[in-house]
């Protein structure tokens, strides 16, 4: 049956797939690829063997015609990028537009997305974010987009290239100050994951010291948000509210909805602490 899938696929660990994924991966009369040695690996990894065809941002307008054709022939097609989900700051959104004008039946397969793994790992507000995708290469216009971002009070969530990295830190500290918070977390679900946590300033200062590597995802913390306290901290808050009078129960499960950090966490903290001699 014709149907156009758009496939997540793992950003880094090869073990972050879904058996649904594998299945179509197994099913589908072919694969469109970003990079067809990419994507060989993964397929390698679970010894699935089909027909790979690639599709980027070079060949996005003469291969989309092959592959609607093909789609209106009754064959069904995977779409894939190198990581992550299609279209989302990588190749397969003109494809995917196209096969909505042409009424053919699109499902989608969710899977990693280190836009929201380094959300989650920032420990910033994640009630409501915004992504920007890359920031413009060059510096002019780049500082003109963080000017746009200065006020917003959302998490902010950008892609970054290793090399453009420090340009782009000094840039956010110039337009929104050196102690607004960022978090660098790169190479997500690598052997050599990192997360760096702190001000721009502080964050700026490491890697000048120690040269950034890998895929990066730099998060912002909105304008007005505070600094999230350290544990013990937050664990002082609540003994606080205890000794006003609030059940200690209630105080740990409103600081831990306060700080967005797990309530099992902090009650382990707590625990922990009055533990200690």
């Amino acid at each position: 049956m014709a149907k156009l899938y758009v496939c997540a696929t793992p950003i880094g660990n090869l073990e972050d797939v879904s058996l649904r994924l594998l299945r179509i991966f197994r099913e589908v009369d072919l694969i469109a690829c970003e990079d067809t040695r990419h994507t060989s690996k993964l397929l390698n990894h679970y010894q699935i063997k089909n027909r790979l065809i690639s599709y980027h941002g070079h060949s996005e307008g003469s291969r989309e015609d092959k592959l609607l054709d093909a789609l209106e022939q009754g064959k069904s097609i995977a779409l894939v990028s190198d990581a992550g989900m299609p279209g989302i700051s990588d190749p397969g959104a003109g494809l995917i537009g196209r096969a909505i004008e042409a009424h053919l039946e699109i499902e989608v397969v969710p899977g990693p997305s280190a836009l929201i793994a380094a959300l989650a790992l920032s420990g910033f507000d994640s009630s409501s974010f915004v992504f920007e995708g890359f920031l413009a290469r060059r510096g002019g216009k780049r500082l003109a987009q963080l000017e746009n971002l200065k006020e917003e009070s959302r998490t902010i969530i950008l892609y970054e290239a290793p090399h453009r990295l420090l340009d782009t830190l000094s840039d956010i500290e110039k337009v929104m100050g050196g102690e607004r918070q960022v978090a660098v977390a790169r190479e997500l679900t690598k052997k050599f994951e990192e997360v760096r946590r702190g001000t721009v300033s502080q964050v700026k200062a490491h890697f000048e010291e120690t040269a950034p590597r890998g895929e990066i995802c730099l998060v912002i913390s909105g304008a007005g948000q505070k600094e999230i306290p350290s544990l013990d901290e937050v664990v002082e808050e609540i003994r606080d509210m205890v000794n006003q009078g609030m059940n200690k129960k209630e105080a740990l499960k409103l600081k831990a909805r306060q700080y967005n950090i797990p309530k099992t966490q902090l009650y382990k903290h707590l625990v922990d602490q009055e533990k200690r001699p």
